[in-house]
């Protein structure tokens, strides 16, 4: 009960800091608290991506996500979970993408993950797996080079983003990014430190041990 406390007290800080508060300005973001096996993260999610919104709620509620595990990890690349220590996948339906221009792949964003474009043209996402970003820096001469692959113009303020927060720009644009990281990105950095072995999967076990929403 504590640390429940604690966290509902960091919320408020950052709540009023503005930080509990994405492109949705005057709307209350959902808050969900995750516990691993390394330690806990909390994230907001954003509500103009609803359906992903409404999904992982959810699944949260339901108790969907105890027990499984963070089964790809890369570092400073991103930390993916969603499937069972057996392997079993999602559940049986996909999500319509919600890919959003203000969203991006900045460090710390919560984004789907989904099949590849080859057999999933319309980039619809997992029914339950996500991943959180991890990243790396970049300058703006890479962030320029990133703008002419993808087709795109960054904002000044998500140039700053890149190249003092960092994250994965190359995927702005093919995934639904539908949430952030509020605390616990040491625990992100802990997790993607992880020795792994084939598929990236890490060695030891690194389990979801509850998802309890904290705040909708």
């Amino acid at each position: 009960m504590k640390t429940l406390k604690n966290n509902m007290v960091i919320i408020c800080l950052l709540f009023f800091s503005g930080l509990a508060f994405s492109q949705d300005a005057g709307e209350k973001n959902p808050v969900v608290e995750i516990k691993t096996s390394e330690g806990t993260i909390t994230v907001m999610l954003y509500n103009d991506t609803p359906k992903h919104r409404d999904n992982f709620l959810k699944l949260a509620k339901s108790g969907f996500y105890e027990g499984r595990i963070f089964h790809r990890v890369i570092n400073n690349f991103m930390i993916q979970a969603g499937w069972t220590k057996e392997g079993v996948d999602d559940p049986e339906y996909k999500i319509d993408a919600e890919i959003r221009k203000n969203h991006i792949h900045k460090k710390g964003a919560l984004a789907a993950a989904r099949q590849g474009d080859q057999v999933n043209p319309e980039r619809k996402s997992s029914g339950c797996q996500f991943y959180i970003v991890q990243g790396r820096k970049y300058n703006e001469a890479q962030l320029k080079t990133f703008e002419s692959r993808l087709n795109t113009k960054f904002t000044d303020k998500q140039i700053k983003t890149y190249t003092t927060l960092g994250g994965t720009p190359h995927l702005d644009g093919a995934y639904t990014v539908f949430g952030e990281v509020l605390t616990g990105m040491d625990v992100v950095d802990k997790i993607a430190a992880a020795k792994t072995a084939r598929g990236n999967k890490p060695v030891e076990d690194i389990t979801i041990i509850s998802m309890n929403v904290i705040e909708e």
